[in-house]
């Protein structure tokens, strides 16, 4: 049907025939000359249509409209001088059309192809559409080139690649299950793995040694930019290995998905404690692309004069007092601006924002009179102040203040007048050590998940004073700020993941009911093991630069998770749920 793709086609095939086929992406009639840009999957080439060549392929082209779906044999000749287009691969030759095909039709456009304003609705209801233009194919490309390198480099690694259940036992103990009725079992269900993680413990205790999957995992919870109920994630795990055995594979892995791609990084990456980044980011996910960074001055506050402040730093174990400096911050932003700042923490819990100014004759700001002149010196000296410096600071809560900072250290960093942001670097960062459990309204949470290994003293016990000070052998990877993905060593013997189920308030009868295979496997020689998984989209995201997860989705739910394309969910047939033994109640509507 075809010799070549157009990409393909160049000066080394002038006056040779070749046939190409593709999507009219546009058509210009220069009077009686006829030129269409023709394009297949990655690139256009330029077919010129002369009456006086052939008379019947100029008529066809007559009636040719943008994305018709044409099959074109012509003699490829050079492009006249002045007329090259250095912007296409293809820009120095063209194909003067001796047959033409019009193989199908098309509508007009619903929207202009490329045009990212139109509404995004619009284009997945069309996404099929959007898929044709270049930038969709360049990022699955690169999602393919990603995937093929991730596989390669596993298998040299001594990995096998395995596929798990994907209709499972529903386990609610993180975000809700997306549920499957069975028809058999009438009034049971399956659910869909929230990940392969019990599954692929067991292949370690099957002795597979060294297991990977490319693997499908769904999540009924609410979405964002960076989240959709159905995703895939890189998911690797390993038999007798140590954190530091993990780290070193999950390093090499992304190592050659970017250099396989076109990136270089470094070949080892930054670490930081998870408390380190919450003491001076306020996040466990923190954007090393630049530097803003805060600074505790709770010792400082609670020498004041203002009771408000001298009684959070009473309580620093509960509290925090942080200071976050903006170089030359007092030059760039006024007093106006520094007043909406406070508006932007407010919507995040923050009873207020502080902030002194760096003067020439010392240090201002409303609050400088409840600080002696020592004090005063002592702000100057912890926070590195110079002359045009401004500091903010927040206090509270220390959760609080490490949400609410952090969010403002990120809006700062975005702030068009000051654009610290470098969008062509990426930046890795390992956060370790982070605590085993969190308490929220009284019940004890694992931080990662309920099978992850704690940290033990000499003798293999759990041991602490606070279940809060708890460390897990935990370890996320970060990326540009976002979290790539994350891992841990995990527990393979049977009394300690009772034990760590009775400290989250799961009893033995409910441990046995959810998890009784994996404790029963635990009887069996389970060897010590661990892992890692990657958002494989979130990392595509990140790599191409895409604004949202759904630009490398082929076909992405939106963030009420429908799909506007097909139009699921649906309601299905009354036959169909009389089948799986279903009744539909109307949700209630207030």
């Amino acid at each position: 049907m075809r010799t070549h793709y157009c990409a393909d086609v160049n000066e080394t095939h002038i006056d040779q025939t070749v046939t190409v086929s593709g999507w009219v992406a546009s058509r210009r009639d220069h009077g009686g000359l006829i030129f269409i840009d023709l394009r297949d999957k990655d690139q256009v080439v330029q077919i010129v249509c002369d009456p006086a060549d052939n008379a019947e392929a100029h008529k066809l082209a007559e009636g040719i409209r943008d994305q018709f779906v044409l099959i074109v044999t012509g003699k490829v000749r050079a492009r006249g001088e002045g007329l090259e287009n250095p912007k296409l691969k293809t820009g120095k030759i063209e194909i003067v059309a001796s047959k033409l095909i019009i193989e199908n039709k098309s509508l007009p456009m619903p929207f202009e192809l490329g045009d990212e304003k139109v509404n995004e609705e619009i284009r997945l209801k069309y996404r099929y559409l959007e898929l044709r233009t270049q930038k969709s194919y360049d990022i699955f490309k690169l999602r393919s080139k990603a995937t093929i390198a991730t596989r390669n480099i596993l298998d040299e690694l001594g990995f096998l690649e395995v596929e798990t259940p994907i209709i499972t036992k529903s386990t609610p103990e993180g975000a809700r299950d997306y549920l499957v009725p069975s028809r058999v079992h009438g009034g049971e269900f399956y659910a869909l793995p929230q990940s392969p993680q019990l599954f692929k413990q067991l292949l370690m205790v099957g002795g597979f040694d060294r297991y990977f999957q490319i693997a499908k995992c769904f999540r009924d919870e609410d979405l964002r930019a960076d989240r959709q109920p159905e995703f895939t994630q890189i998911d690797v795990e390993m038999s007798f290995c140590d954190q530091e055995d993990v780290i070193e594979v999950a390093e090499k892995l992304i190592n050659n998905i970017f250099t396989k791609c076109g990136f270089e990084i470094p070949a080892k990456f930054n670490r930081m404690s998870y408390m380190d980044a919450m003491e001076k980011y306020g996040s466990d996910k923190p954007d090393m692309r630049y530097d803003l960074k805060m600074v505790d001055v709770i010792d400082i506050f609670e020498r004041c004069d203002n009771e408000i402040f001298s009684n959070i730093a009473k309580e620093p174990k509960k509290n925090r007092i942080k200071a976050l400096k903006v170089p030359k911050g007092d030059e760039i932003f006024s007093k106006r601006e520094m007043k909406k700042f406070e508006d932007y923490v407010r919507k995040f819990g923050a009873s207020g924002l502080g902030y002194f100014q760096m003067k020439e004759d010392g240090l201002k700001g409303p609050l400088t009179k409840f600080f002696n002149q020592e004090d005063i010196q002592a702000i100057i000296e912890r926070c590195e102040l110079e002359v045009g410096d401004v500091v903010f600071f927040g206090a509270g809560n220390k959760k609080l203040v490490w949400d609410y900072m952090g969010r403002f250290r990120i809006f700062l960093a975005e702030h068009e007048k000051l654009d610290l942001i470098d969008k062509t670097k990426f930046e890795f960062l390992w956060v370790m050590d982070f605590p085993m459990f969190e308490v929220e309204d009284g019940k004890t949470k694992a931080m990662h998940h309920a099978f992850t290994m704690p940290e033990l003293d000499e003798d293999g016990k759990i041991a602490y004073d606070d279940i809060e000070d708890l460390k897990s052998v935990a370890y996320d990877i970060v990326l540009n700020g976002t979290e790539l993905g994350g891992g841990s060593i995990r527990i393979h013997k049977e009394d300690l993941q009772k034990e760590i189920f009775t400290l989250m308030g799961i009893s033995d009868e409910e441990a046995q009911e959810k998890f009784g295979f994996l404790l029963d496997a635990f009887k069996f020689g389970a060897p010590p093991h661990g892992g890692f998984a990657l958002g494989l989209d979130r990392l595509i995201m990140l790599m191409t630069g895409a604004s949202s997860i759904r630009e490398v989705i082929a076909f992405p739910k939106t963030q009420k998770a429908q799909c506007i394309l097909t139009q699921a969910p649906s309601p299905v047939e009354p036959e169909q749920l009389n089948e799986l033994s279903l009744r539909v109640r109307k949700p209630v509507t207030e």
